[in-house]
């Protein structure tokens, strides 16, 4: 029988506009384990394994980074799932912990990037060997290609499919953006604490119609780390006032419905991430009616909508209501993405899938601040990468 995972410690560095702070990826990853263990309380020593997740550095950039901790010799995993890493590397750390083979594993995520849009997974070059070329050959099919940034052109072409077939509205889209900036606007180690009206979104500069730019995830550095512990391990070092229980989580991948309809709004990942929702509550035993705060993969605002729809939150094509009147902030429903989501908190591929553990870690334990949602027991993470990989988790306090 599996033993339980618990969270004990979380930390993350404020995530910055690349080129603008003197840091390497190393330091960024030192700033956020260093958080982590002392939020825990425990030293690096104690810590058994390691998987650190990132997208753009080299091989063994982990190791690299985990020197800065501690040289101790443990085993230090490499993990690259596009932007679902940070969360995939938190998935491995807690299936140590529940198999028994570990009592106290560190999940590390971080990322120093570029300035300026995400390419398409052809950074050879040559787009023919991109690992997401399927993707975006169902998307040139259907809409053809436009000399806009690639993933914003293939989450917009969702965007318009979302609009023609279920009458969403720019306006609703946008409602996205409009609250996710309100949002951070209480989170210190937002990138973005700027608040903005619908109005002064859709007047943005267009990165692909009907997407404007503060509709769109930012590159971002920085990084973020959980330590996930086993029950025995909250037990003989009494922490359980700083313990939130990992309830469930699944990862899912594409399957030919990602790619059969030919929509974008299937290879984009709604399928991965309805597959990864409902297998999330059978495991839990709760359902999205259980869940107060959501931390969910807005790396762009028609995403927000679609993973409404997968997570059981609205039927499809009622999305763009339920953001619309107020079901999503504070006083609503849910509260989604209290830390400012992808769009204004940033969003450094490796860092992110953490950064959310860390945000609804905060939440539930009732220390979020101005951001704190009342009351708040059940949180859901949602984080998915293109290419394709959607991961789902349950955190409870």
């Amino acid at each position: 029988m599996a033993g339980k995972a618990y969270i004990v410690g979380v930390g993350m560095t404020r995530f910055e506009k690349p080129e603008t702070r003197e840091w390497q990826y190393w330091d960024m990853a030192k700033e956020a384990g260093g958080k982590a263990l002392a939020d825990a309380g425990i030293g690096y020593e104690a810590v058994e394994q390691l998987p650190v997740g990132y997208c753009y550095q080299a091989s063994t950039a982990g190791q690299r980074a985990a020197y800065e901790l501690g040289l101790t010799g443990i085993p230090v995993y490499n993990v690259n799932n596009n932007c679902a890493t940070g969360s995939t590397a938190l998935m491995m750390a807690r299936q140590f912990v529940e198999s028994g083979l570990n009592d106290c594993v560190l999940a590390l995520g971080f990322e120093k990037m570029k300035r300026g849009a995400l390419g398409g997974g052809a950074d050879s070059g040559d787009f023919s060997t991109s690992p997401v070329a399927r993707h975006y050959g169902v998307m040139a099919a259907a809409h053809g290609f436009e000399m806009t940034p690639p993933t914003a052109q293939i989450f917009g072409n969702a965007a318009r499919e979302h609009m023609e077939r279920y009458g969403t509205t720019a306006e609703q889209l946008a409602a996205v953006g409009a609250k996710n900036h309100r949002h951070s606007a209480h989170n210190p180690n937002a990138q973005f604490q700027d608040v903005y009206t619908v109005e002064e979104i859709l007047a943005a500069k267009t990165i692909h119609r009907p997407l404007t730019k503060l509709q769109c995830s930012p590159t971002s550095d920085g990084a973020a780390a959980a330590v996930i512990v086993s029950e025995r391990f909250v037990r003989e070092h009494g922490l359980a006032d700083r313990a939130v229980e990992i309830v469930a989580q699944a990862m899912t991948t594409d399957t030919e419905e990602s790619f059969a309809s030919g929509s974008c709004i299937d290879v984009v990942g709604k399928p991965m991430s309805r597959a990864a929702a409902r297998q999330v509550y059978a495991a839990g035993g709760l359902g999205i009616e259980d869940v107060d705060v959501i931390e969910l993969h807005d790396c762009f605002s028609v995403n927000e909508l679609l993973t409404y729809e997968a997570l059981g939150m609205c039927a499809d094509g009622e999305s763009g209501k339920l953001v619309a009147d107020g079901a999503t902030t504070y006083g609503g429903r849910w509260v989604v993405n209290p830390s400012g989501g992808l769009i204004s908190k940033g969003h450094p591929l490796g860092a992110t899938g953490l950064a959310q553990a860390a945000e609804l870690v905060w939440q539930l334990r009732g220390t979020a601040g101005k951001r704190q949602v009342p009351g708040a027991r059940v949180g859901l993470a949602h984080n998915i990468g293109l290419g394709g990989a959607a991961v789902a988790t349950v955190l409870r306090r």
